[in-house]
């Protein structure tokens, strides 16, 4: 029976792919910091696809406990999923320091120092995938979330070096962009319907992309070229504009 760890266990995406891969008959380990959460979900995924469901402690900024947690994890992983991440108000985010390094350290900073230590434990056995759920606002920096958006340009951008160090290795590595999704950190927006992905979205569009071994995927296929335009705009417009 194949595994996937998923980092971030507790958040509605980490949910919704638990759930999907258990039903195609994977083993699950469900990471998180806050543990207690994940055991109604460790019950229902047990019972309900009989599979073999764990629960580890996470910390996506504790940087000095990634190596032991990876290391104590038996099996290892055939798939790996980075799913964890933190967005609030940029404003907020601009005039509080913690607020930065929080935003900047969780989602950039804590996808490195895990995956970095995946992609050595797949390149060591030339298998594995690695998923990395990055985000569109990475795509081009804008004034209502640059600070978060830098951090996933970061991580976008470091997904696909490891992509490129990895090819030869046999490993695969994908990048997810969802674009706007309906979830517990986005709920305070006011998200526009026809534009924004279901939790549910997101997990097949991951399954598929293992399953297909795709290097990037956009979860709605239309933000590949709403991203385009955007990135095409030239700088003395694109700085004028309230985006």
């Amino acid at each position: 029976m194949p595994t996937i760890l998923i980092l971030g266990a507790t958040s509605d995406m980490g949910i919704a792919i638990a759930k999907l891969f258990a039903e195609r008959k994977f083993a699950i380990q469900l990471a998180s910091r806050d543990t207690l959460k994940l055991l109604p979900l460790q019950s229902d995924l047990s019972i309900r696809y009989n599979i073999h469901c764990s629960i580890h402690q996470f910390d996506a900024v504790d940087f000095a406990s990634h190596k032991p947690f990876y290391d104590a994890l038996s099996p290892k992983p055939d798939i790996a999923v980075c799913v964890f991440g933190y967005m609030n108000d940029n404003e907020t985010v601009i005039d509080d320091q913690q607020e930065t390094l929080k935003t900047i350290h969780t989602n950039y900073t804590g996808t490195v120092s895990i995956l970095n230590i995946v992609a050595k434990d797949y390149a060591s056995k030339k298998q594995g995938s690695i998923v990395g759920i990055s985000s569109v606002a990475g795509e081009r920096g804008r004034q209502s979330n640059y600070i978060y958006g830098s951090a996933k340009a970061g991580f976008t951008a470091y997904l696909s070096g490891l992509r490129n160090k990895l090819h030869e290795k046999g490993v695969h590595v994908v990048t997810v962009l969802p674009g706007f999704v309906y979830t517990k950190m986005t709920e305070h927006l006011n998200l526009p319907k026809l534009l924004t992905a279901q939790p549910n979205d997101v997990a097949q569009s991951i399954y598929n992309a293992v399953q297909k071994r795709k290097n990037i995927v956009y979860v709605k296929w239309f933000w590949r070229w709403i991203m385009c335009i955007i990135k095409l705009i030239p700088e003395p417009v694109f700085k004028r504009m309230k985006l």
